[in-house]
């Protein structure tokens, strides 16, 4: 491991410094860039895959490709944007293999701690998530994916065109048939 002089630690760095200190082989920036971005790629690859143990193999084997192409990373985007898009690419592969995956109503709903806990409404919850999730299983893979980029993860409509490979008209479009179907879905839980 090489070691930094630096005053200022690597964890305050951007991602661009890290990738090319990563790429000289500084494995502490690499690991900076890791703790960075695997929550949102975990998210990500949950929500595409449908299964946590199948995600998280997605993002290691995202990271590793990652690590092994970066001397060949050119910088023409954004780092964030570049591994998201080894991500969806391993999701994608994971899909094609059949992996079984778990149904979204599967997907547990975070914990509260508002005070709003009875059981009448944990159960409204718990339904409207369900719908929610139902609704999101029921979108066209590429709506699917753009809104999960751009509700979920925080893209802008530029970084999800460059994750996608579509054109930003391309990604406005699907996110606006996206949130149509939502809204039409979850109208009755307004």
């Amino acid at each position: 491991m090489n070691e930094r002089t630096d005053s200022a630690p690597q964890s305050d760095l951007p991602d661009g410094v890290l990738t090319v200190r990563a790429a000289e082989g500084d494995d502490d920036a690499f690991a900076v860039l890791i703790h960075r971005h695997s929550q949102p790629l975990y998210t990500l690859a949950y929500y595409m895959i449908g299964n946590a143990q199948d995600a998280e193999e997605a993002v290691q084997d995202a990271f590793v490709s990652a690590w092994r192409r970066l001397p060949d990373y050119r910088h023409d985007s954004e780092f964030r944007t570049w591994i998201y898009r080894i991500t969806v690419n391993r999701c994608l592969t994971m899909r094609r293999r059949g992996r079984p995956a778990i149904p979204l109503e599967a997907v547990p709903e975070p914990a509260t701690d508002d005070g709003w806990d009875s059981p009448a409404r944990a159960a409204e919850q718990k339904a409207a998530a369900a719908a929610l999730a139902c609704a999101l299983g029921n979108l066209e893979g590429g709506q699917r994916l753009c809104w999960v980029l751009r509700e979920l993860q925080g893209l802008s409509y530029k970084e999800i065109a460059h994750v996608t490979h579509a054109s930003e008209p391309t990604v406005r479009g699907r996110l606006f048939r996206a949130r149509l179907s939502l809204k039409e879905a979850m109208a009755p839980w307004r």
